[in-house]
């Protein structure tokens, strides 16, 4: 971290010796400051644009200038005559007032020389040229250079603090607004401008009387010669220097008109970079959103989805990718939009993983402390560490699939369709060999092959209607739908099996080496069916006030089978003990009625209100129904305070209801894996969260700083807790409602400083958790609460240069320390990651890139593991040709491993898995 200060204070102090600053005050005719004027300082010998700011609250600009310099000053703002001045820059500072006169025409004037930032109202423009220095090859590349923007690694986008909520494309949303896909796949030489509109509301009719603060878009505008023209990319590679075949094959083509659009990625490879991960896949809404978030009720279907790893680019052993994507958007008539994409994605994985285990027992005394029984050391075998090495091969294909349809006749109607579908094919075969290491009897190696899969779907559909019958009443009516239907299948076949006799097995007592070993299955079928709807009555009282009255339901149905059978001499023995099967019908009902005041005096705005809602949940199953009948009131406040045009403080309070779904209310057994069953509990009851949050937003534009900084406490009453038992190494789990409540607070800060060519970014967060888990003593019966704390660091560090011809660089450090304390057993993971990215243009024709970064990770203090990631590409193409060549080469360090580390309420384990080699490939590409 120091040494990343140092560098940039060195480089902001070597450029400010070549500069003199040039300050002053820009008023009206009559004296009054103006706010977020334009000032530009072209410099009259090179005719460029040396500088440019705009005016604080005060009316202050503020320039760099080169020293011994002639500039022109422009200053500019709406419905005033652009005002010119001629100076002369010596050796010293300057001081220089200006005074914009009035405009009879009342028009935008255009200034002569492209502003590389404006604004105007809630919308910022970045001339995107004014930003390049020729080595950004995707959308991505140009958004990280811009002042206030930030993009992560997974592709999402942050401004002034806040997740931009998704991506348009000349006004149109792009994959459903999906900002990876985007700035991934938009080449960079097809942007013009960069749009952030801030307050963005999708519905016009409705912006003034919601919040839409934290909504903020990003409307990408092309090049004149990008528009009515097919535009893009194919790539095609192949490896250098391996043994083992290596190919990539990118065609990705766009066209935008103003009646239709029509965009298609494709990406096959198999160099490990995956364009769509399971992680993406599953956490796309497609838009749709969750209601019961909006009204106090937490009611989400939970997912079956096979426990596929996450993986990231380049972290595992093998990765073959196939990636197809087809957008489209058509404008029958002005009024109506239609617009809808399809997406495949098929990835086939191999991993190699060795985990480390350390267990806090089952078994502990009266200080949570690990014992077992001194007088019959024998009689349980209490587990202590556990080793496991997996070889892991995993298949799945993806799909998605959306139709939408938005008609606005007039200003005062608007309708709203969405049909947005999922499914998958997925797969999953493992083999470990586990080492245990026990308190009170002798180590054992245990061989386990498992395999899972599953082909669920699910279809949602979204109805949205709204409708203004005058200034004073506003109504909107929005209902959404899912259709969802899970098989997540499940086989083990291993020597040892401790809890064979909860599950009435026939083979209890298999050979070890021999082919009758337990080989245990399970199916499982899970089939939902919501309604969430609601209308809301908007009564206008006047400009700075509102009353807003919410009408709502919700209506699931979920039905739950399964079963768990045994393979016996090659025939299925379905077992028929009543605690292995399930046959549950789960119907959860929530009517509402909700009031909200919202009202502005000042620089406050207040927006409280209350919901009462009338819950009944049902659970059909052994035989008998379980009925759960009661109301709740829930009250919500908000207040925000507008400090300045761009600085707020917002202070927010919430009490929901959260509410378990079928799959914890099951009491037969279910495997989660070899080592653990869960048995569910049909009389679990809600639990209840407070929740305050208190955010700080600045974004200065006289100064281009950005001010970022939230407080969140959750206090979690009665909420649903794992109750743990252990019989050997295998865990058998349940569920409870805690009597002690859980408790969260985090903090989080950022800093962000951009200057004419440098950018300076400084963040964290902290977090600090206390939550309770019950362990019990099947000898005995005995159950005890264990308190689990966890204090959490991350602290990131980011310098960057923008210069037009010389080299450019990212330096930064980030540093991440976890600490968990379970019942009294206290472990600190720390990893340090230092890392920096270089490109630079050179020759006119070759563009050189680098990224490197090294991890270092620490256990209680002490190094455990350390590895590097070393990227570099060498890129040719000749001035005014459409065709490029690039040489990379990934992990060019050949780093064999990656490390991971974790704790929970039963252990703290240390992994470490096999990644790609190094991998070389020749790259050729046509731009279309």
């Amino acid at each position: 971290m120091k040494k990343i200060l140092f560098i940039a204070i060195c480089i902001a102090t070597w450029t400010s010796n070549a500069q003199i600053t040039l300050k002053g005050v820009v008023k009206d005719s009559v004296g009054t400051p103006l706010e977020m004027a334009n000032v530009i300082a072209i410099n009259k010998a090179t005719k460029k644009l040396d500088s440019y700011g705009f005016t604080d609250a005060k009316g202050n600009y503020k320039l760099n200038l080169t020293k011994n310099s002639i500039y022109s000053i422009k200053v500019s703002y709406i419905g005033l005559k652009t005002a010119e001045v001629n100076l002369e820059t010596k050796e010293d500072n300057l001081l220089k007032d200006i005074v914009l006169e009035g405009d009879d025409s009342l028009e935008e004037v255009n200034i002569t020389y492209k502003m590389p930032v404006t604004v105007k109202g809630d919308t910022i423009v970045y001339d995107a040229d004014s930003f390049k220095s020729g080595t950004e090859k995707k959308l991505g590349d140009v958004l990280q250079k811009l002042p206030g923007v930030e993009v992560n690694d997974d592709g999402e986008i942050e401004v002034e603090g806040k997740t931009v909520k998704k991506v348009m494309v000349e006004g149109k949303d792009f994959f459903d607004g999906d900002s990876k896909l985007a700035t991934k796949n938009i080449p960079a030489n097809a942007v013009d401008k960069v749009q952030v509109l801030k307050n963005h509301s999708e519905v016009g009719q409705m912006s003034s009387v919601t919040d839409n603060e934290d909504n903020v878009v990003i409307n990408v505008k092309l090049k004149e010669g990008k528009k009515n023209f097919w535009f893009g990319e194919v790539s095609a590679g192949m490896g250098m220097l391996m043994e083992d075949n290596r190919y990539l094959a990118r065609p990705k083509l766009f066209y935008y008109s103003p009646k239709y659009s029509l965009n298609s990625i494709t990406d096959l490879n198999n160099i490990g970079e995956v364009p769509f991960t399971m992680r993406d896949y599953f956490k796309f809404t497609g838009g749709f959103r969750q209601f019961g978030n909006n009204n106090g009720t937490n009611f989400n279907v939970g997912s079956n989805d096979i426990a596929f790893l996450t993986l990231r680019n380049n972290r595992a052993k093998e990765i073959e990718s196939k990636f197809g994507a087809l957008n489209f958007s058509y404008s029958p008539r002005k009024s109506w939009d239609i617009s809808g994409f399809a997406i495949y994605s098929g990835n086939e994985t191999d991993m190699e993983e060795t985990t480390e285990r350390l267990y806090s027992n089952a078994v502990i005394n009266e200080n949570n402390l690990p014992v077992y029984d001194q007088n019959n050391p024998s009689s349980t075998k209490y587990i202590n560490t556990e080793e496991t090495k997996d070889q892991t091969n995993q298949i799945s294909d993806l799909g998605l699939f959306k139709l939408s349809s938005s008609y606005k006749p007039n200003a005062n109607n608007q309708f709203d369709y969405d049909v947005f579908a999922k499914v998958s094919k997925q797969q999953q075969m493992q083999t470990t060999v586990s080492l245990r290491t026990y308190l009170n009897a002798n180590d054992e190696i245990v061989p386990i092959n498992q395999v899972s899969e599953q082909s669920p779907f699910s279809i949602n559909q979204n109805l949205n209607y709204y409708y203004t019958l005058n200034d004073n009443h506003i109504f909107a009516f929005e209902a959404q739908h899912l259709w969802q239907n899970e098989d997540p299948f499940y086989n083990a076949e291993l020597e040892k099996l401790s809890f064979y006799n909860l599950l009435s097995l026939t083979n209890v007592n298999p050979n070890p080496g021999d082919d009758n070993l337990f080989n245990v299955s399970q199916n499982k079928r899970i089939k939902t069916n919501k309604l969430d709807a609601k209308l809301d009555y908007y009564y206008v009282l006047n400009a700075k006030s509102n009353l807003n009255v919410t009408l709502g339901s919700t209506f699931s149905n979920q039905r739950f089978n399964s079963s768990i059978f045994e393979i016996l001499d090659g025939n299925k023995n379905k077992i028929s003990e009543p605690s292995t099967i399930n046959n549950v019908d789960f119907s959860f009902d929530d009517l509402y009625v909700g009031v909200h005041y919202k009202f502005v005096t000042g620089i406050f705005t207040f927006n409280q209100g209350f919901t009462f809602h009338n819950y009944v949940s049902r659970n059909t199953q052994l035989g008998s129904v379980f009925e759960n009948n009661f109301t709740k009131l829930l009250p919500n406040a908000f207040v925000k305070v507008n400090l300045k045009k761009s600085e707020t403080l917002r202070l927010s309070y919430t009490m929901q209801t959260s509410f378990t779904d079928v799959n914890q209310l099951a009491e037969g057994y279910v495997f989660n894996n070899y080592s653990s069953l869960y048995s569910g509990n049909r009389e679990l009851e809600n639990s209840l969260y407070h929740t305050i949050n208190l955010n700080y937003f600045s974004f200065n534009m006289f100064n281009y700083t950005n001010v970022f900084g939230s407080v969140n406490y959750s206090k979690r009453i009665d909420e649903i807790k794992s109750n743990t038992a252990f019989i050997d190494i295998n865990q058998v789990r349940s569920s409870i409602n805690s009597a002690f409540p859980d408790e969260s607070i985090s903090a989080r800060a950022n800093f962000q400083k951009s200057f004419r060519k440098f950018k300076l970014r400084l963040g964290g967060n902290v977090s600090y958790g206390k939550s309770n888990s019950l362990l019990t003593n099947r000898q005995t019966g005995e159950t005890r609460n264990r308190l689990a704390t966890t204090f959490a660091q991350n602290y990131t560090s980011k310098f960057s240069t923008n210069f037009r011809e010389a080299p450019n660089f990212d330096v930064g450090y980030n540093v991440s320390i976890n600490n968990s304390n379970i019942g009294g057993v206290e472990n600190t993971f720390t990893t340090h990651s230092p890392y920096i990215n270089f490109d630079a243009f050179f020759l006119k024709e070759f563009i050189f890139t680098s990224n490197y970064t090294y991890n270092r990770v620490l256990n209680n203090g002490e190094t455990i593991d350390s590895y590097g990631f070393l990227r570099a590409d060498l890129t040719y193409q000749k001035k005014d040709s459409k065709w490029e060549y690039k040489v990379g080469v990934t992990n060019l360090l050949n780093s064999t491993r990656l490390n991971q580390n974790s704790s929970n309420d039963i252990y703290v384990s240390n992994s470490s898995y096999v990644i790609q080699p190094r991998i070389a490939t020749f790259t050729v590409k046509y731009n279309l």
